[in-house]
């Protein structure tokens, strides 16, 4: 994405990011409906009013929130798997990629499971149209390696992300290293994914 050009619009752009991920942490902190405007202002340094000049309310900070991580995982996951030279090289990357997600971005899954219920219609709809897609991209990239009933290639691909996406918040960070977590998640979320269902 092409950076603002002038000083003020690249000081809004910033503004705007850190608002995002205060709004994340908070949201994850204490839910949706523990949090308000004022508390999200008060943690960039600004009144909870100045933030209605970057979103127009509490629930379209949490919709731009969602939708933005939602269309990462989809742009990213394209990206890799467009990129793969073979079919096992594929869902590797695509294991690997969520994974680096999940551990980056622990607090925007939290609030993406706990929170999706207080999203906007259309905002809702967004949301779930990109978690079909993302699905369906590991789907196919699944059914190339391990062909199976569609109901169970979904089946493998939910329960890997329930694996990945629920290890940030069990796992302490000074426990192991961050690299060392990510590899032996990657192979847990492989080998669950690829495993014999007999």
């Amino acid at each position: 994405m092409t950076m603002p050009g002038t000083a003020r619009d690249r000081a809004k752009a910033e503004r705007t990011d850190a608002i995002l991920q205060s709004a994340a942490h908070l949201f994850a902190q204490r839910g949706y409906s523990g949090v308000s405007l004022e508390d999200i202002g008060a943690a960039v340094g600004v009144s909870g009013p100045a933030v209605y000049r970057h979103f127009a309310g509490k629930q379209a900070l949490l919709g731009s929130v969602l939708v933005k991580v939602s269309l990462d995982l989809v742009d990213g996951g394209r990206a890799v798997a467009t990129s793969a030279v073979d079919d096992e090289e594929r869902m590797r990357e695509l294991v690997r990629f969520h994974v680096g997600f999940a551990l980056g971005n622990a607090d925007v899954i939290r609030v993406q499971d706990r929170d999706l219920a207080h999203l906007s219609e259309d905002d809702g709809a967004q949301v779930r149209r990109l978690q079909r897609e993302y699905i369906d991209l590991w789907i196919g990239a699944l059914a190339a390696l391990h062909p199976a009933a569609p109901e169970e290639l979904r089946l493998r691909v939910q329960a890997c992300f329930g694996l990945i996406n629920s290890t940030p918040h069990s796992t302490r960070p000074a426990s192991r290293s961050k690299g060392t977590t990510a590899a032996v998640l990657a192979a847990m979320a492989y080998a669950a994914l690829t495993a014999a269902s007999d």
